[in-house]
Parts: C-alpha cells; structure tokens; sequence
C-alpha cells in the first residue's frame, strides 16, 4: 500500500512541476472555431457576411427550418389563401395560426423571431467587426457595409411585419462579447431605420453584381419603396398619401429605368430552370447536389404533396375561397361575387378530367394542384395527392415545388434549387398601380394591371391537357389543347371609380402572387384584414368545419405576439426591456 501511494504522489508531483513550468495549454484555441482575431481580415469578414446570407432562407438557425422560413408559408395561413392541410393533429401550432388563436409561446412565432434577429446579429456582426480589419480598401468596406445593412433592413422589414412593434438593433447596439448589448426596448417605431438600411444601400450598391444573390442597388430602391407601401395604409384603411407620394418615385424609376422585363410566360417565375431570370429583383437562392440539400428550400419542404414522388408531408394546402376567385366573366375577375358559386373539384369517371367548364383565369393552374389538371409535369392531380381530404379539400399548392427536371438530389426529393422570387418587376408594377389609385391617375393604373393580365394572357405559358395512361404515374399531352375553359381578358373601359379601381388592383394582386406567403401581410396592410377575413371564415367553414366559429379580433390578430421567451430574455438590470403587444 506504501508503495502505491509513494507512487501517485510522485506522479501528481511531476504533473505538478509540468503545470507550474507551463500554462500554454489553458490558451490553446477551441478546434473549428475561430477567434476575433481570426475573421477581423478582408477574408474573415466576407465569411461573416455569407453567414449572414445564410440567415436569409431561414435554414441558418440550429434545429429550425419551416418555423421561419422565409416564404413564411406558416404564417400565410392566417390568410384566406392557404389552409394548413395535411390531417388534424400534425403539427397543432399551426392550426392555432389558421385559427387567429395567436398565443406568445407558439413555437412557430418564438422561432420567426430567432431566426430573424439571429439576421440582425450577424449583419451587425460584420460592421463591427470591419472595424478591426486593415487589409481591406474604402471601397470595399462601403461595399460590405452596404450588402450588411441592406441585410440588416431586410430582417428588420419582415420583423415589423410580423409584429406591431418589434426592436431595432444597430451595430453601435451590438458587442459580441455583452450579451446584455442587444437588450433594447421596443419603445419606438422601426420604420424610419429600416428605410435608412435600405437607402444606405442602394446609395452604394452597384447596378448589377458578379456574383448572383447579391443585392443591386435596384434591390435595395425596390426594398425601400416596400417598406413604403407598408406605411401607405392606416389601421383603419385610409391612405397614407404622404408614404404613397415618396414610393411613387421609387417605382417609377425601377420600372422605367431599371433593367427588368416580365418573363412572358408566368410559370417561369417558378421553376429551377428560369432562376434569376429578367423579371428578378432579388432572389432567396438555393443550391443542392446529390451530396447535401444543406442550402436547399428544405423551409418549404413540408408543404408537399402527399404521394410519389414526394410521399410528405402534405402541408399548405389551398382553401376554396382562392380557388373561386380565379373566375372569370367576360375574361374579368368577379371581383364581388366570386365566391358565390364554388369551382367543384369533380373529375369525369372514364377519363378523370376536371368536368368544370366554366372560365377560368390561366394563373390558377400554376398556382393550384386541382383534380384533373396536369400538376407541375410530374403527373395529372387527383385527390390522392391530399393526405386527409375530409379535414383540408382536395386542392393543394404547388408553385414551390420544382419541376421534374430538376426533382431528387440530395436525399430527399422535397428538396430543390427552386428559389424564391423575394422581389421582382410584376410586384413593383402592381404597387405602383396601388400608388396611381390613391394619388395619380386611375387611367395609369388600368393600364399597368393590364400589363400584368396580358403576360397572363399568353396561350404559350397555358397548362395543356393530359389524359391519363394505363400506370398512375403515366400522361400523354393533348397538343394544342389548354387544361381548362382559360379565359383572361384586359381591362378596357375606362376606370373612373377609385373605389372599383382599388379593388381591382387588390384582387389582381391576390392572382398573381397566391400562395406565395404575401396575401396575409397585404390584408394587414391595407387594414381590411378584419372584414375580408371574417367574411372569409364565415364562407370556408361551409368545407372546413373546424373552421366554425373562428373569428379575426380587428385591432389585435394583424400583427403577431411577441414571443414570451424573447421578453423572459430581455431582462436587464432586474426588468424585461421588451414589452408585449398590449392587444395580446
């Protein structure tokens, strides 16, 4: 036993003698992290600003991915567009979103806004850190700047849509090492610096980039003029004229002076191949090969069909109210009594086309997987691409979902490439219609819509019919044959009725960018989401019976709760420095 312990002695001893003689080990640097010191070089300082990109498709948060997405299809389902679809008990926080049963520890709204002030983070992470750097040049530290802030504005926009009163976070708040740093109030209206983000921007950013994903200066001019257009309408809504007269100018220099031309068929707005294409302003990108889908639209991947070849999961399905409303009359929308009759989902038994007949506007086959219609080039819907159709309908989503040509790498066939066309030219053409309503020329506005109805006008972008063949997965393509009675006209008589003129502008845009995770915010915008979405809840839940007795609370469902978790975070010097919603 002695000699044991002589020898753990001897031994602690000599570890002793070693540690005393030499201390370096307790310096050594964590493996595969890096230090300050590290990133404060030109290079290091890039690499901060693609992680902040990163933020952007909402993938850049650990363990999140739909929660905050940014197409914000979850959200989206407080419209009168979407419906949560898949069956009953997947995914229940959602359901409370469809349901306007909006409460402060949904996961769904906790994580939207981690993920977005996790953007803000690393925007201002970036500045900062440019300070430090030395081997860069002014004109490149502008560059950078630039790129950051118009980052930084972007999180801040969709913050402020999602809450009626969110922070705003700068980098002369942000230290990297005080965790208290960023725990500012939400005491001030954010509008007036997120509009100072995107002017800083486009004041330096280039015309065009090198590099596709990087923000022009015509992005950050088309951000600024959105930002705007979310000032343009009071809560009870009345125009804001003075906001619409500043976004006019905007506008009308992107459309005019800009170097952007609608695609002419609108189905290239959705597909892998036309990526970045003329129309684009600025794009979400995804990338994936057969090795990772790290950086694909894995966000969305949830809201797939539910059969081959995607098998999940069934989400964001479509509600009746939209598919009605792409009805026509005389090639025009039915802008009061599109909902009075509904566009039935039937098929013809022997040759399991869509027995409708009645016009229709072409976009809704782009746009809406309905029985009988070709779905995307994969194979001829039905209803067994719905995962329970007694609980969600028969119609489903599909402009996120890629072409065949471009399904199944990276592991998972629900993964794609297919970006998501954050800004481009046919919204600015039609924000700048809303504009001519309020404070131009009626006239002008007819026109503008009427440019948007003859790209959907064209014959060559209309879904052909296909008959099924003997194998489920089987078509042949009727040449020459559209899928539907399509049925689109101009607008041609004189507007002379602002409030006739209003509406139409509003429903041509709920055409154009359905299911597109806009409509929600457009309602809360213009402040008739109250009316529009009772009277919404009161015709869907006809189909829907869960939806029965559902009300929108005018004053309080617009914006979104604050997320208890932020506010339990914000404790500073013994007090929360965020204070919730007081509707919630």
């Amino acid at each position: 036993m002695k000699k044991i312990i002589s020898t753990l002695l001897g031994t602690l001893g000599l570890l002793a003698l070693v540690l005393s003689c030499n201390n370096d080990f307790l310096d050594r640097q964590p493996q595969g992290q890096f230090s300050e010191a590290d990133v404060a070089t030109l290079d290091g300082v890039n690499g901060l600003l693609l992680g902040a990109y990163k933020m952007v498709n909402g993938n850049g948060l650990e363990g999140q991915t739909w929660h905050n997405d940014m197409q914000n299809w979850v959200f989206n389902l407080a419209s009168d567009d979407a419906l949560k679809g898949t069956d009953a008990g997947d995914q229940p926080e959602q359901s409370f979103i469809e349901a306007y049963d909006f409460q402060s520890f949904n996961v769904h709204i906790r994580d939207k806004w981690r993920g977005l002030y996790k953007g803000v983070a690393a925007a201002n992470n970036v500045i900062k850190t440019l300070e430090k750097v030395e081997d860069a040049s002014d004109e490149q530290r502008q560059q950078i700047i630039a790129e950051a802030r118009f980052l930084r504005g972007l999180f801040h926009f969709e913050a402020r849509k999602m809450w009626r009163m969110p922070t705003y976070i700068s980098e002369e708040n942000f230290d990297l090492n005080d965790l208290e740093s960023t725990k500012v109030p939400n005491d001030r209206e954010i509008w007036p610096f997120i509009e100072a983000d995107f002017a800083a921007a486009a004041a330096v950013l280039p015309e065009t980039q090198s590099e596709v994903g990087r923000p022009t200066s015509w992005a950050a001019k088309a951000f600024l003029a959105k930002a705007k257009m979310y000032q343009g309408w009071n809560s009870d809504g009345s125009a804001n004229t003075a906001k619409l007269q500043e976004a006019k100018p905007i506008l009308e220099d992107i459309l005019n002076n800009g170097p952007f031309t609608l695609m002419d068929k609108f189905e290239d707005n959705f597909l892998v191949a036309t990526r970045n294409n003329s129309e684009s302003i600025f794009e979400v990108q995804y990338a994936i090969s057969s090795a990772t889908g790290d950086a694909s639209n894995v966000g969305i991947g949830l809201a797939h069909p539910y059969i081959d070849p995607w098998g999940c999961c069934g989400f964001y399905q479509v509600s009746q109210n939209l598919v009605n409303a792409f009805k026509t009359e005389g090639g025009l929308p039915m802008l009061d009594t599109f909902d009075d009759e509904d566009v039935p989902s039937s098929v013809d038994p022997v040759t399991t086309l869509s027995t409708y007949d009645g016009p229709l506007d072409p976009r809704i086959d782009h746009s809406v997987g309905r029985p009988g219609i070709l779905y995307k080039g994969f194979k001829i819907y039905q209803t067994d691409f719905v995962r329970d159709l007694t609980y969600a309908g028969p119609f489903f989503s599909m402009k996120h979902v890629a072409e065949p040509e471009a399904f199944g790498q990276g592991g998972w066939g629900n993964l794609s490439a297919n970006n998501y066309r954050l800004m481009r030219l046919d919204m600015i053409i039609l924000w700048l219609a809303e504009v001519e309503v309020e404070v131009g020329d009626l006239e002008v506005a007819r026109g503008l819509v009427n440019q948007i109805r003859a790209r959907a006008a064209n014959p060559d972008g209309f879904v052909p019919m296909a008959t099924q063949g003997e194998e489920r997965n089987d078509f042949t393509i009727v040449e020459g044959t559209p899928a539907a009675n399509y049925d689109i006209a101009e607008y041609t008589t004189p507007w002379t009725d602002k409030d006739m003129a209003r509406e139409a502008v509003r429903f041509e845009t709920r055409l154009e960018f359905s299911m597109e995770g806009h409509r929600f915010f457009d309602l809360q915008r213009w402040g008739i989401a109250s009316d529009v979405l009772n009277q919404y809840l009161q015709s869907e839940s006809q189909h829907r019976t869960y939806l029965q007795g559902r009300s929108f609370q005018q004053g309080k469902n617009e914006f979104f709760p604050i997320p208890i978790e932020a506010i339990d975070r914000s404790v500073k010097d013994g007090a929360p420095t965020l204070t919730q919603d007081p509707a919630y």
